[in-house]
């Protein structure tokens, strides 16, 4: 009893002071003198409200006393709402404040909205006072006379304040612009009329109105620069030539072989028609043996065969043509 009686001041004293750092926790007494200085009415058990919804008084109360001084209508559940919501409550008031002053006429629910769809409404106010430039890549095109041209654009967007949610973005703008390029390069005769009149480019680009559907509005479009490439019609040509080149010879190669084929074919039929004399050849002894043997053939008629294919060899060698002529009767 006696060691409890001793013990029991030093228990109070330290629930007293976990008591007190538990007050001070729940209650931001330094955020709350601020609001009143400020002329911020909020009462000290929206704060501890806003600890026991995991809320941080600061995120809010401090953006709130910043609307209230730039004459701004805002109330703690809105702001507390929206940082519920996971949106950035200190961006949106900015963004708010400075709209306000630039008289862009945007409310509460809009900034909000175009915060919590990914966007950065501060930024996005930013572009609407302040236009952006945006520089295209290098686009590649060719005119009609096969000459290519590669040019960069510069183009000056402002923010659309009402298509920031559901616009497209730069990348869009961007890209639509460079299929500007393209077309209006490729319409073009020459690339001489390009390079003397490349304002014509952006005119043409600038009343395609291609910012339909984005979350700018495209104020200008410069042509920073044009440089001449390549000669892509020359190219194409010489390509072109160089296939039919390929192609020709391929047919020419085809027919050579076919060529080739009937020669050989042709051989083997004359070597042919060689072995079918020489076979018929070999048979007229046989033939003539057989005549004089039935009676079909006598000895002056015989004789006077020989005397022919005497007579045919003489005249064929007086011409030149060798010792024997061709189909002459054998010797003997």
């Amino acid at each position: 009893m006696e060691g409890l009686i001793l013990f029991s001041p030093v228990v109070v004293m330290v629930l007293l002071i976990a008591a007190v750092l538990l007050l001070v926790w729940a209650v931001p007494v330094r955020l709350y003198i601020e609001a009143m200085a400020a002329g911020v009415k909020v009462r000290l058990f929206d704060l501890v409200g806003m600890r026991l919804r995991k809320v941080d008084p600061y995120a809010v109360i401090r953006p709130l006393i910043a609307s209230v001084k730039a004459g701004l209508e805002m109330t703690t559940r809105q702001l507390e709402a929206h940082y519920l919501a996971g949106g950035h409550v200190d961006r949106v008031v900015k963004a708010l404040i400075s709209a306000d002053k630039a008289n862009l006429g945007m409310g509460f629910q809009q900034a909000a909205a175009i915060d919590l769809a990914g966007r950065d409404v501060l930024e996005a106010v930013r572009v609407s006072v302040n236009p952006k430039v945006l520089d295209t890549p290098r686009v590649a095109a060719m005119a009609k006379d096969g000459i290519q041209l590669i040019a960069t654009a510069r183009v000056t967007v402002r923010a659309n304040i009402n298509r920031l949610v559901g616009g497209a973005g730069e990348d869009t703008i961007l890209a639509r612009v460079g299929e500007g390029i393209v077309s209006t390069i490729g319409s073009s005769g020459s690339h001489k009329a390009v390079l003397e009149n490349p304002d014509n480019i952006s005119k043409t680009v600038l009343a395609k109105g291609l910012d339909a559907g984005t979350a700018f509005e495209i104020l200008s479009i410069d042509i920073a620069d044009v440089d001449v490439g390549k000669n892509i019609g020359a190219e194409l040509q010489t390509d072109q030539a160089e296939a039919d080149k390929r192609i020709a010879q391929a047919k020419a190669e085809e027919r050579r072989a076919m060529a080739v084929a009937a020669e050989q074919e042709m051989r083997a039929k004359v070597q042919e028609m060689r072995a079918h004399v020489v076979q018929a050849e070999a048979q007229i002894p046989m033939a003539i043996a057989e005549a004089f043997r039935v009676g079909n053939l006598g000895i002056m008629d015989f004789m006077r065969y020989k005397n022919i294919g005497a007579d045919t060899e003489m005249r064929y060698a007086i011409a030149g043509g060798g010792d024997e002529a061709p189909g002459a009767p054998p010797k003997g």
